[in-house]
Formats: C-alpha cells, sequence, structure tokens
C-alpha cells in the first residue's frame, strides 16, 4: 500500500531502480542497497529514496516489504533477518503479479527489443492520459525508468530466471523468442512453453509479433484469440506497411482490427517500425485513441544503447548497440544498412561465458558480408569462467565460417580502439551489453 516502508535489496538493477522510482512516487516510503551502481544509487537518492551501498541485517528494521532481485541468495542475511523479524518478503515477480491485481498492466515481452518497445508504449500511454512505467531504461522524453500515475502500467517482462511466471497481465504484446537464457530453461521448447503459459493467464488482448517463428508459435498454441502483427501477404490480423526507411526515422502505416494508424518515427529501422506496430496494435485493442498513439510514437526519441548514435569519429558515425544474441545483432546490422550505409565496421563484445558457449558458432552468421568485425574479450557480468573461454572463441567462429572480409580479435577495449584508428567504414557500431560503448570515450568520439 502506499503507506508501507519498502527495502529494496539489488536496487541498483534496471528493473529494481524502476520499481523503486515507482513506488516512490506511489507514496510508499522506499530504501535500499546494493554494492554496485554508483551512477543509478545517486539517480535514486536525488529522488529522495534512501539508498546505501552496501548490505546490512539493520536495513530491515521497521520494514514492511522486503523486495529483492534474483541476484540476491535466499540465504542472504537481509533476508534471513526480515524472515527472523517477520517482514513480508517478495521476489520482484511475485511483487508483479500482486501489482496486476490491482492496476491494469500492459506488459510487452520477449527474449529482445523488450525496452525498445516498452518505452514506445509509455509515451502512447502518456500521451493518453497520466500513465505508470517500468521500464528496463530510462524513458527518453519522459523521465526515469519507472514512474506511477493513474492509468495503466506500461511493464518491460523480462522472461529471465523465470521472471514473468506468476503475472497475469491485463493486456500482453509477445515481440519474438530465441534460444536465451537455457541455463535456466533448459531448451527452446521450455522458454516457449513459458511464454504460452504467460499468454494463458493474460486476462486481455494478446498482440503478437508473426515475423517471428518463435512467437508465432507461441500464438499458434495459444487457445485464446491473438492477434498477430506482420507486413503484407504475412497472414496477419493487423498488417504494417513500411513506406520509408531513414537513418534515424522511419514512416508506415498500421491496418488493425481496430483502428488505422499512421506510424511517423524518429527512429530508424524495420524493428523499429515492427516495434512501433505492436504497440499501435496493443494500445488500439486497449481502447487508446488513434491520435494519441500517434503522437506518442512520434514523440519517442529511442531507448538508450538501441541503435543510438553518439558521434562521429572521422567521417564514420559511431553507434551503440545493446545486441548480445544473434538475432539482435543480426537487427542492428540490418538497420545500418537500410539506414543506407554501405561499409559497417563492427565491434562485438560477447556477453557473459554460458551465453557464449551455448550460442557458439551461430554468433558467426549475423556477421556475414561486413568488410570488418573486431571481436573483444568477453564481459562477464559477474559470471565465473572455469573454461577459460574468450573473445577469441566468437573470433574463430566468423573465420572457420569466412563470410568476413577481415576479423580481427582485440582483447581490451583500447586495443579495440587503436584498430579504429587506422580509419575505414561509414558507421562503427559498437555492439554488446557490456562496457563496449565505452570505446567511444576512449577514441574521443564527438556528437
Amino acid at each position: 500500500t502506499p503507506s508501507s516502508r519498502v527495502h529494496i535489496m539489488g536496487v541498483a538493477g534496471a528493473g529494481m531502480s524502476a520499481l523503486a522510482v515507482y513506488l516512490a512516487e506511489w507514496g510508499a516510503s522506499v530504501s535500499g542497497c546494493d554494492l554496485r551502481g554508483g551512477a543509478v544509487l545517486e539517480d535514486l537518492r536525488a529522488r529522495g529514496i534512501e539508498v546505501t551501498p552496501s548490505h546490512d541485517p539493520r536495513h530491515v528494521a521497521g520494514v514492511d516489504v522486503l523486495l529483492w532481485s534474483p541476484a540476491v541468495h535466499e540465504d542472504h542475511p537481509e533476508l534471513v533477518a526480515g524472515a527472523v523479524s517477520g517482514v513480508e518478503e517478495l521476489r520482484r515477480r511475485e511483487f508483479l503479479a500482486q501489482l496486476a491485481t490491482i492496476q491494469p498492466v500492459l506488459a510487452v515481452t520477449g527474449t529482445h527489443g523488450k525496452t525498445t518497445a516498452t518505452s514506445m508504449l509509455a509515451h502512447v500511454l502518456a500521451s493518453a492520459g497520466d500513465a505508470s512505467w517500468m521500464v528496463g531504461a530510462e524513458v527518453r522524453g519522459l523521465g526515469a525508468a519507472g514512474h506511477y500515475g493513474g492509468g495503466p502500467l506500461a511493464l518491460e517482462l523480462d522472461e529471465s530466471y523465470g521472471a514473468f511466471t506468476e503475472i497475469a497481465p491485463a493486456s500482453l504484446a509477445v515481440l519474438n523468442v530465441d534460444a536465451d537464457h537455457l541455463d535456466y530453461y533448459g531448451d527452446l521448447a521450455s522458454l516457449r512453453r513459458a511464454f504460452l503459459e504467460l499468454a494463458e493467464r493474460t486476462r486481455g488482448p494478446v498482440v503478437v509479433y508473426g515475423g517471428d517463428e518463435g512467437a508465432r508459435a507461441v500464438a499458434t498454441d495459444c487457445s485464446r484469440p491473438v492477434t498477430l502483427v506482420g507486413p503484407p501477404g504475412s497472414g496477419s490480423n493487423a498488417v504494417v506497411t513500411t513506406r520509408a526507411l531513414r537513418p534515424f526515422g522511419a514512416s508506415a502505416d498500421l491496418v488493425a482490427p481496430e483502428g488505422e494508424v499512421h506510424l511517423e518515427l524518429a527512429v530508424g529501422g524495420e524493428h523499429s517500425v515492427i516495434d512501433a506496430a505492436v504497440v499501435a496494435t496493443l494500445a488500439l485493442e486497449n481502447g487508446v485513441p488513434v491520435a494519441a498513439i500517434e503522437e506518442g510514437l512520434a514523440a519517442f526519441r529511442g531507448a538508450p544503447r538501441r541503435f543510438e548514435r553518439v558521434g562521429r569519429f572521422g567521417s564514420a558515425d559511431v553507434v551503440i548497440d545493446y545486441a548480445h544474441l544473434p538475432a539482435e545483432i543480426a537487427t542492428t546490422i540490418r538497420s545500418a544498412r537500410s539506414a543506407g550505409y554501405r561499409h559497417p565496421v563492427a565491434v562485438f563484445q560477447p556477453h557473459r561465458y554460458t551465453r557464449t558457449l551455448a550460442v557458439g558458432e551461430d554468433f558467426a552468421p549475423p556477421f556475414d558480408d561486413l568488410d570488418v568485425v573486431i571481436v573483444t574479450d568477453i564481459y562477464g557480468a559477474g559470471e565465473e569462467n572455469p573454461e577459460g573461454v574468450t573473445g577469441e572463441f566468437v573470433a574463430r567462429a566468423l573465420r572457420r565460417r569466412g563470410r568476413v572480409g577481415e576479423v580481427l580479435y582485440a582483447p581490451t577495449l583500447r586495443d579495440v580502439a587503436r584498430l579504429i584508428e587506422r580509419g575505414g567504414g561509414d558507421i562503427i557500431l559498437l555492439i554488446g551489453a557490456g562496457d563496449v560503448p565505452e570505446v567511444a570515450t576512449l577514441l574521443g568520439v564527438e556528437p
């Protein structure tokens, strides 16, 4: 309730920090702790949220609810202290499940593209009224990643570690279902089944992008009515026709069962058109006026690290992108080509040792036909590396495939910067979910 005192463990995580802001704006007294996330903690402090860069069982004194992220182990001293004190302890997924019973939740899920699409949805709902949102990154033009308002909640719903296995949203958009987090789910079939079960639990409209094999399989198996979104000739109920793709903009038209929407976007790439079409269809099916949908999507200026232009180096644009799965990487490179770039130079930083080993050779095809790909070492994200795998593992996969002009391995980001300083290319793509954007800083990239 708004009068509750809530403590959040792991508050610097993207989902948890958004939740902290949402709860504080709702009226709860919020505190939090995390061993990392200096800049995030500073932002939360500036918003009046009491946060500390340490864990201590004394944090739970006087607390009504203790929320914890998947990164926190169940035997953590703070959790033990909370249990002894009789504090209500909830995982984030349990809290969201409860929240969905008292506030209409319009959820966006998929193995990639969630942050962009949910940010679009937040803009659309904000154009229609006093919306709420929880997104995995700052929502440009609207402020923080979390916000409480009187209207529906635009929620980025993550699949990792079973994070969406309890919630029953009011409405759902499924963008894609690719092989990821198989260390948790075991295999792709189990992952798809989890998405299917989420769709079955959804109380209202379900919208699915039909151009993705995994998402379409979920729609096919779902016993509830599903609206498919896709291009002309795809057999979709909501048809989107792309009219123009520009380096950082796009135009398209959507004809859906609930109405027609003109999509005028300030972000480029076919994937942006797809995200906007799915969001517009979801909004239509929830009664959002066409004018608010068009206004909200036109106001969207992109999500951080999603084909984000950060400046120029020499004669090349420098773009950073969070892509870390093969399908995401392919989308990023397609976006560069559709924007008119002819000679992309791709820098790829693999993310997590387990993922690198699991995906293996599948990292290679998205880079086909590029002149230059620079692979740097793996960003471990706190994982152990018992196999001793390095980024050279991915570089070898690219060389074996033989579809890239030159494959270079640069162990450090400074090594990457030295290679780029040689020149060449009309766009430099810094791809990965780790700290690869620091290459732009090392290069002295100018806006």
